[in-house]
């Protein structure tokens, strides 16, 4: 027990990261493993979730995807799965989820693209890495691949959860608010360099709480209170509309609406 206490403290001490806005992050694990986790969960899903077939509206949310990702690097695989829930996610390893039902609640492509920028950012500040570090650190050691073999077990749910899957696996374990808002903060600016209207991303989030009927909707269970979402976004929104400003100049202007509406 005492050793694996001080191994644990020389992990931490040697797994120091900071996020990209500058918060001080424990990451225990290599991100080689992220990804594979990150692949091998998006697979299971896929096998377990229907895909919506319709190619046009496919073809929409790949565009916004596309956009939001273009400064990002790597290859981002994009799946539209037909569940009725408004609800996105994005995984180690360059793997984007959205629910059909998203696409009610994001009405245009500026709403998409706010979604998306935001579950991107997610992935960008290794949000989910930090979380399985501090499981690992809580529970000395989460045994990933007898947890990812089942998938349905208890620690299985766990890691889905972990990684940004838990409403797929009946388990809510949602990214804490300091996460959830650094990924509204740095999502702002991922859309607006993409070429999207920031403004559209105080919408989006009128939209979520409208839809909720008064009560809060999964995809915003634990995020920041409206009001301080609003405040927060608002405050950056000068920032945000000088970066959209400069992607329109470099001919950045998506036009994914089109693609929708064939």
């Amino acid at each position: 027990m005492k050793n694996a206490v001080v191994l644990l403290l020389g992990l931490a001490a040697s797994a120091c990261a900071t996020s990209p806005l500058g918060r001080s992050q424990l990451m225990l694990l290599p991100d080689s493993q992220m990804t594979m986790l990150g692949d091998q969960s998006f697979a299971a899903l896929k096998r377990e979730v229907p895909v919506e077939p319709d190619r046009q509206v496919n073809d929409y949310v790949r565009c916004v995807a596309d956009a939001v990702t273009l400064d990002v690097g790597g290859s981002w695989d994009v799946a539209l799965f037909r569940q009725d829930s408004p609800n996105a996610f994005a995984l180690p390893g360059g793997k984007i989820g959205v629910h059909t039902g998203m696409l009610r609640i994001a009405r245009n492509q500026d709403q998409l693209a706010t979604v998306l920028a935001h579950e991107v950012a997610h992935v960008l500040s290794r949000h989910a890495n930090e979380r399985l570090s501090q499981q690992v650190a809580v529970q000395q050691g989460l045994n990933i691949m007898q947890a990812l073999a089942d998938p349905a077990s208890a620690s299985g749910k766990t890691l889905m959860g972990l990684l940004g899957l838990g409403a797929q696996y009946g388990i809510l374990m949602p990214y804490s608010r300091t996460q959830e808002s650094e990924a509204d903060l740095l999502g702002l600016d991922l859309m607006a360099r993409a070429g999207f209207d920031p403004r559209q991303s105080i919408e989006l989030w009128n939209n979520m709480e409208s839809a909720g009927g008064g009560q809060p909707i999964e995809f915003l269970s634990t995020h920041p209170s409206h009001a301080t979402r609003i405040q927060d976004l608002a405050k950056r929104m000068p920032h945000a509309l000088d970066l959209q400003r400069q992607a329109a100049a470099k001919g950045r202007r998506p036009q994914c609406d089109g693609v929708r509406l064939g």
